[in-house]
């Protein structure tokens, strides 16, 4: 048959001709994907985290970047919870257990405390509480104390709930050899848990005032709030045996936002300090976090 015969019927066949890569170039092009595979194994190999430990509802784990030119090192608290569990914020209500974590110094790093993004209030008709019902990443505040190797060795203590609150109680090793190579993937899950935090306040949202009347049991704020933004979600949190109730909102004739907020006092306590409440904000996509200076 000639060569430029076809068989009636047939498909064509396409044919791709291969051309022969002089063999330099074979060794560079080698060589380029061989370095971009050791950068990812290695970064991942030698990422600054913990395992992923299972508890009951989720896992829970440790991730921390290269310390900064100051010794703070970025980290973070990372939560993964299953579906229908919840954890809790930094003042959880009057039945939940707030994340606490013990870090040993002796691994060259220190531990000054955690940072929460604004959580949500769950409400079941019983028990009003706060935190979070996903995933969430809590920034650490850890800065190192010595030069070299640095290990970080964390007891970490938290709530995960459900139907009920179940304790966990776990301890977290990451090592930190002075010349870890980063994860890109893990700094930016830290970056975006930094992100995530609530902002400092500016002339479109912040408290103008607040007042703390002690024989009401009552704490008054002010607020502005953005423009355009959903109803506010106000949660405070103050000294050891203080706790508050749900806030009562108004709309002021000037455009500012009323909360009265019940408080709770311990029997040994006297009246809150000026700075010692923290109030933290959510209005739609924005949140907002600050102390509150008492007229």
């Amino acid at each position: 048959m000639p060569a430029a015969s076809f068989i009636r019927g047939a498909k064509p066949i396409i044919l791709t001709v291969m051309k022969r890569r002089p063999p330099l170039q074979n060794v560079t092009h080698l060589l380029a994907v061989a370095s971009l595979a050791g950068y990812f194994f290695a970064g991942s190999a030698a990422a600054a985290s913990s395992p992923w430990t299972a508890v009951q509802g989720g896992e829970v784990r440790i991730v921390t970047a290269k310390p900064q030119a100051d010794g703070s090192i970025p980290a973070i608290l990372d939560i993964k919870l299953e579906p229908g569990w919840k954890t809790y914020w930094r003042e959880p209500g009057a039945s939940g257990i707030p994340p606490q974590i013990t870090v040993d110094p002796t691994g060259g790093i220190d531990f000054s405390g955690i940072r929460f993004p604004a959580p949500k209030t769950f409400d079941d008709g019983i028990v009003r509480y706060v935190g979070y019902d996903r995933s969430v990443a809590l920034p650490l505040d850890l800065k190192r104390n010595r030069p070299g190797d640095l290990a970080l060795k964390a007891a970490v203590f938290l709530g995960i709930c459900k139907d009920i609150c179940i304790p966990v109680q776990t301890e977290l090793d990451v090592a930190m050899p002075d010349a870890l190579v980063e994860n890109p993937l893990e700094k930016a899950r830290i970056d975006a848990a930094a992100a995530a935090l609530p902002q400092a306040p500016d002339d479109t949202f912040k408290a103008v005032s607040a007042g703390y009347d002690p024989q009401a049991g009552q704490l008054r704020v002010n607020l502005v709030l953005p423009q355009g933004g959903a109803a506010p979600e106000l949660f405070l949190a103050g000294p050891p045996g203080y706790g508050f109730g749900k806030p009562a909102l108004a709309v002021q004739t000037d455009g500012t936002t009323r909360a009265d907020i019940p408080v709770r006092a311990p029997k040994a306590g006297g009246a809150l300090k000026s700075g010692s409440v923290l109030l933290t904000v959510r209005a739609g996509a924005r949140s907002m976090e600050t102390p509150l200076a008492f007229d």
